[in-house]
């Protein structure tokens, strides 16, 4: 554009050289310009607005795009939290799982061994359960024959054992069997007391309390002598078919005799004499009788009941005492006190602590068999 226009210094020299030329041209020139202009700038604002409003559109599009993506990403992280809610209640329902399976694990492993030891157990050999089982019996027998005293109980699974062995017939087992025979001799030897057989005697002992005759009391003794004339009369029996027949003694003698002697016989029982070592005897009252039986069956019955608890001492005590009130109250010469003594005394004689024998070449044969040597 400043090419178009004219120069300063050019416009005085033009009417010079050509005076009559028209001079409007010019002013037209800038008027086109500025339309030009007018143009251009009509044209950026045109394309300035156009940018503006797609840039806005870009904006907006953008500004849609980015909430819409906030709202994906709020719903997702809803979601998240959802599942690892889930996942929580998950893991911890897995958890309880595997500790009911752990425990289970620890229970079948349990129930293995224990069957792993019962097939073991199976598996033994015969001869094996046999000394096993011998043995247990041994032992237990030897507890019952501790508890009550006697060999009963170990001498009858002696035995037993014996014949199981002789059954089976195991040439190895013989030297077991030398054992139990050994053991069951010594055993059969010991003598171990009989609680039972003691106790009966006592029984015996106390129910002839009552019958025995008193030093202070004559009754007993006239029965006893009316039944040692009767048992004289017996042999005479024989002999009177014979008197009868002998004519030569009158009737009134034979009648005389027989007065006389029972007349006799009634005085010699009013008058009796007695040796008596004791006063205590001598001075006991009728009515103190009752006591001093139900007293002596006391003693009887403590020294009972001291035998079945195994208290030798104790029932020593009570049969000495009983001994002592036999022989200073009641009649020795008669025959249910001598029998009540001798009871007496043999239940004294017999009732010692005896130490049971224990069958240790059994049990060492046992043990010898079972390691196989």
């Amino acid at each position: 554009m400043s090419d178009n226009l004219p120069s300063p210094e050019a416009a005085p020299a033009a009417p010079a050289a050509a005076t009559p030329l028209v001079t409007p041209a010019p002013a037209a020139a800038p008027t086109r310009g500025l339309a030009v202009v007018a143009g251009v700038l009509l044209v950026a604002c045109v394309v300035a607005l156009a940018l503006a409003w797609r840039a806005d559109q870009r904006v907006a599009s953008l500004e849609q795009t980015l909430v819409l993506r906030q709202q994906e990403s709020a719903k997702q992280a809803a979601e998240a939290q959802l599942l690892a809610k889930q996942a929580n209640e998950g893991m911890g329902a897995a958890a309880a799982k595997v500790a009911l399976l752990e425990a289970r694990v620890a229970e079948v492993a349990l129930q293995r061994t224990q069957l792993e030891d019962l097939i073991q157990s199976l598996s033994r050999s015969r001869d094996e359960n046999l000394l096993v089982d011998i043995e247990a019996a041994i032992r237990m027998a030897m507890q019952q024959g501790a508890i009550t005293g006697s060999t009963e109980p170990l001498v009858l699974v002696l035995r037993q054992s014996d014949e199981r062995l002789a059954r089976y017939s195991q040439p190895r087992l013989e030297g077991v069997r030398r054992a139990i025979a050994r053991d069951l001799d010594r055993v059969k030897s010991a003598g171990a007391l009989d609680i039972a057989a003691l106790t009966i005697k006592l029984d015996e002992a106390m129910r002839m309390v009552d019958e025995l005759p008193l030093l202070a009391s004559a009754e007993p003794r006239r029965e006893r002598e009316r039944d040692a004339a009767a048992r004289a009369a017996k042999p005479a029996a024989p002999a009177a078919s014979a008197a009868a027949a002998a004519a030569d003694t009158p009737a009134w003698r034979d009648t005389w005799n027989r007065v006389t002697g029972s007349v006799w016989d009634e005085v010699r029982s009013l008058v009796r004499v007695t040796r008596i070592e004791h006063a205590d005897a001598a001075l006991l009252a009728p009515e103190q009788a009752w006591f001093l039986r139900e007293n002596l069956k006391l003693k009887l019955l403590n020294a009972r009941l001291a035998l079945l608890s195994r208290q030798f001492p104790t029932a020593q005590a009570d049969l000495q005492g009983a001994q002592q009130a036999l022989e200073r109250y009641f009649d020795r010469s008669s025959k249910r006190t001598t029998a009540a003594a001798e009871l007496l005394k043999q239940v004294a004689m017999q009732a010692r602590q005896t130490a049971l024998p224990r069958p240790d070449d059994t049990l060492a044969a046992l043990a010898t068999a079972a390691a196989g040597r």
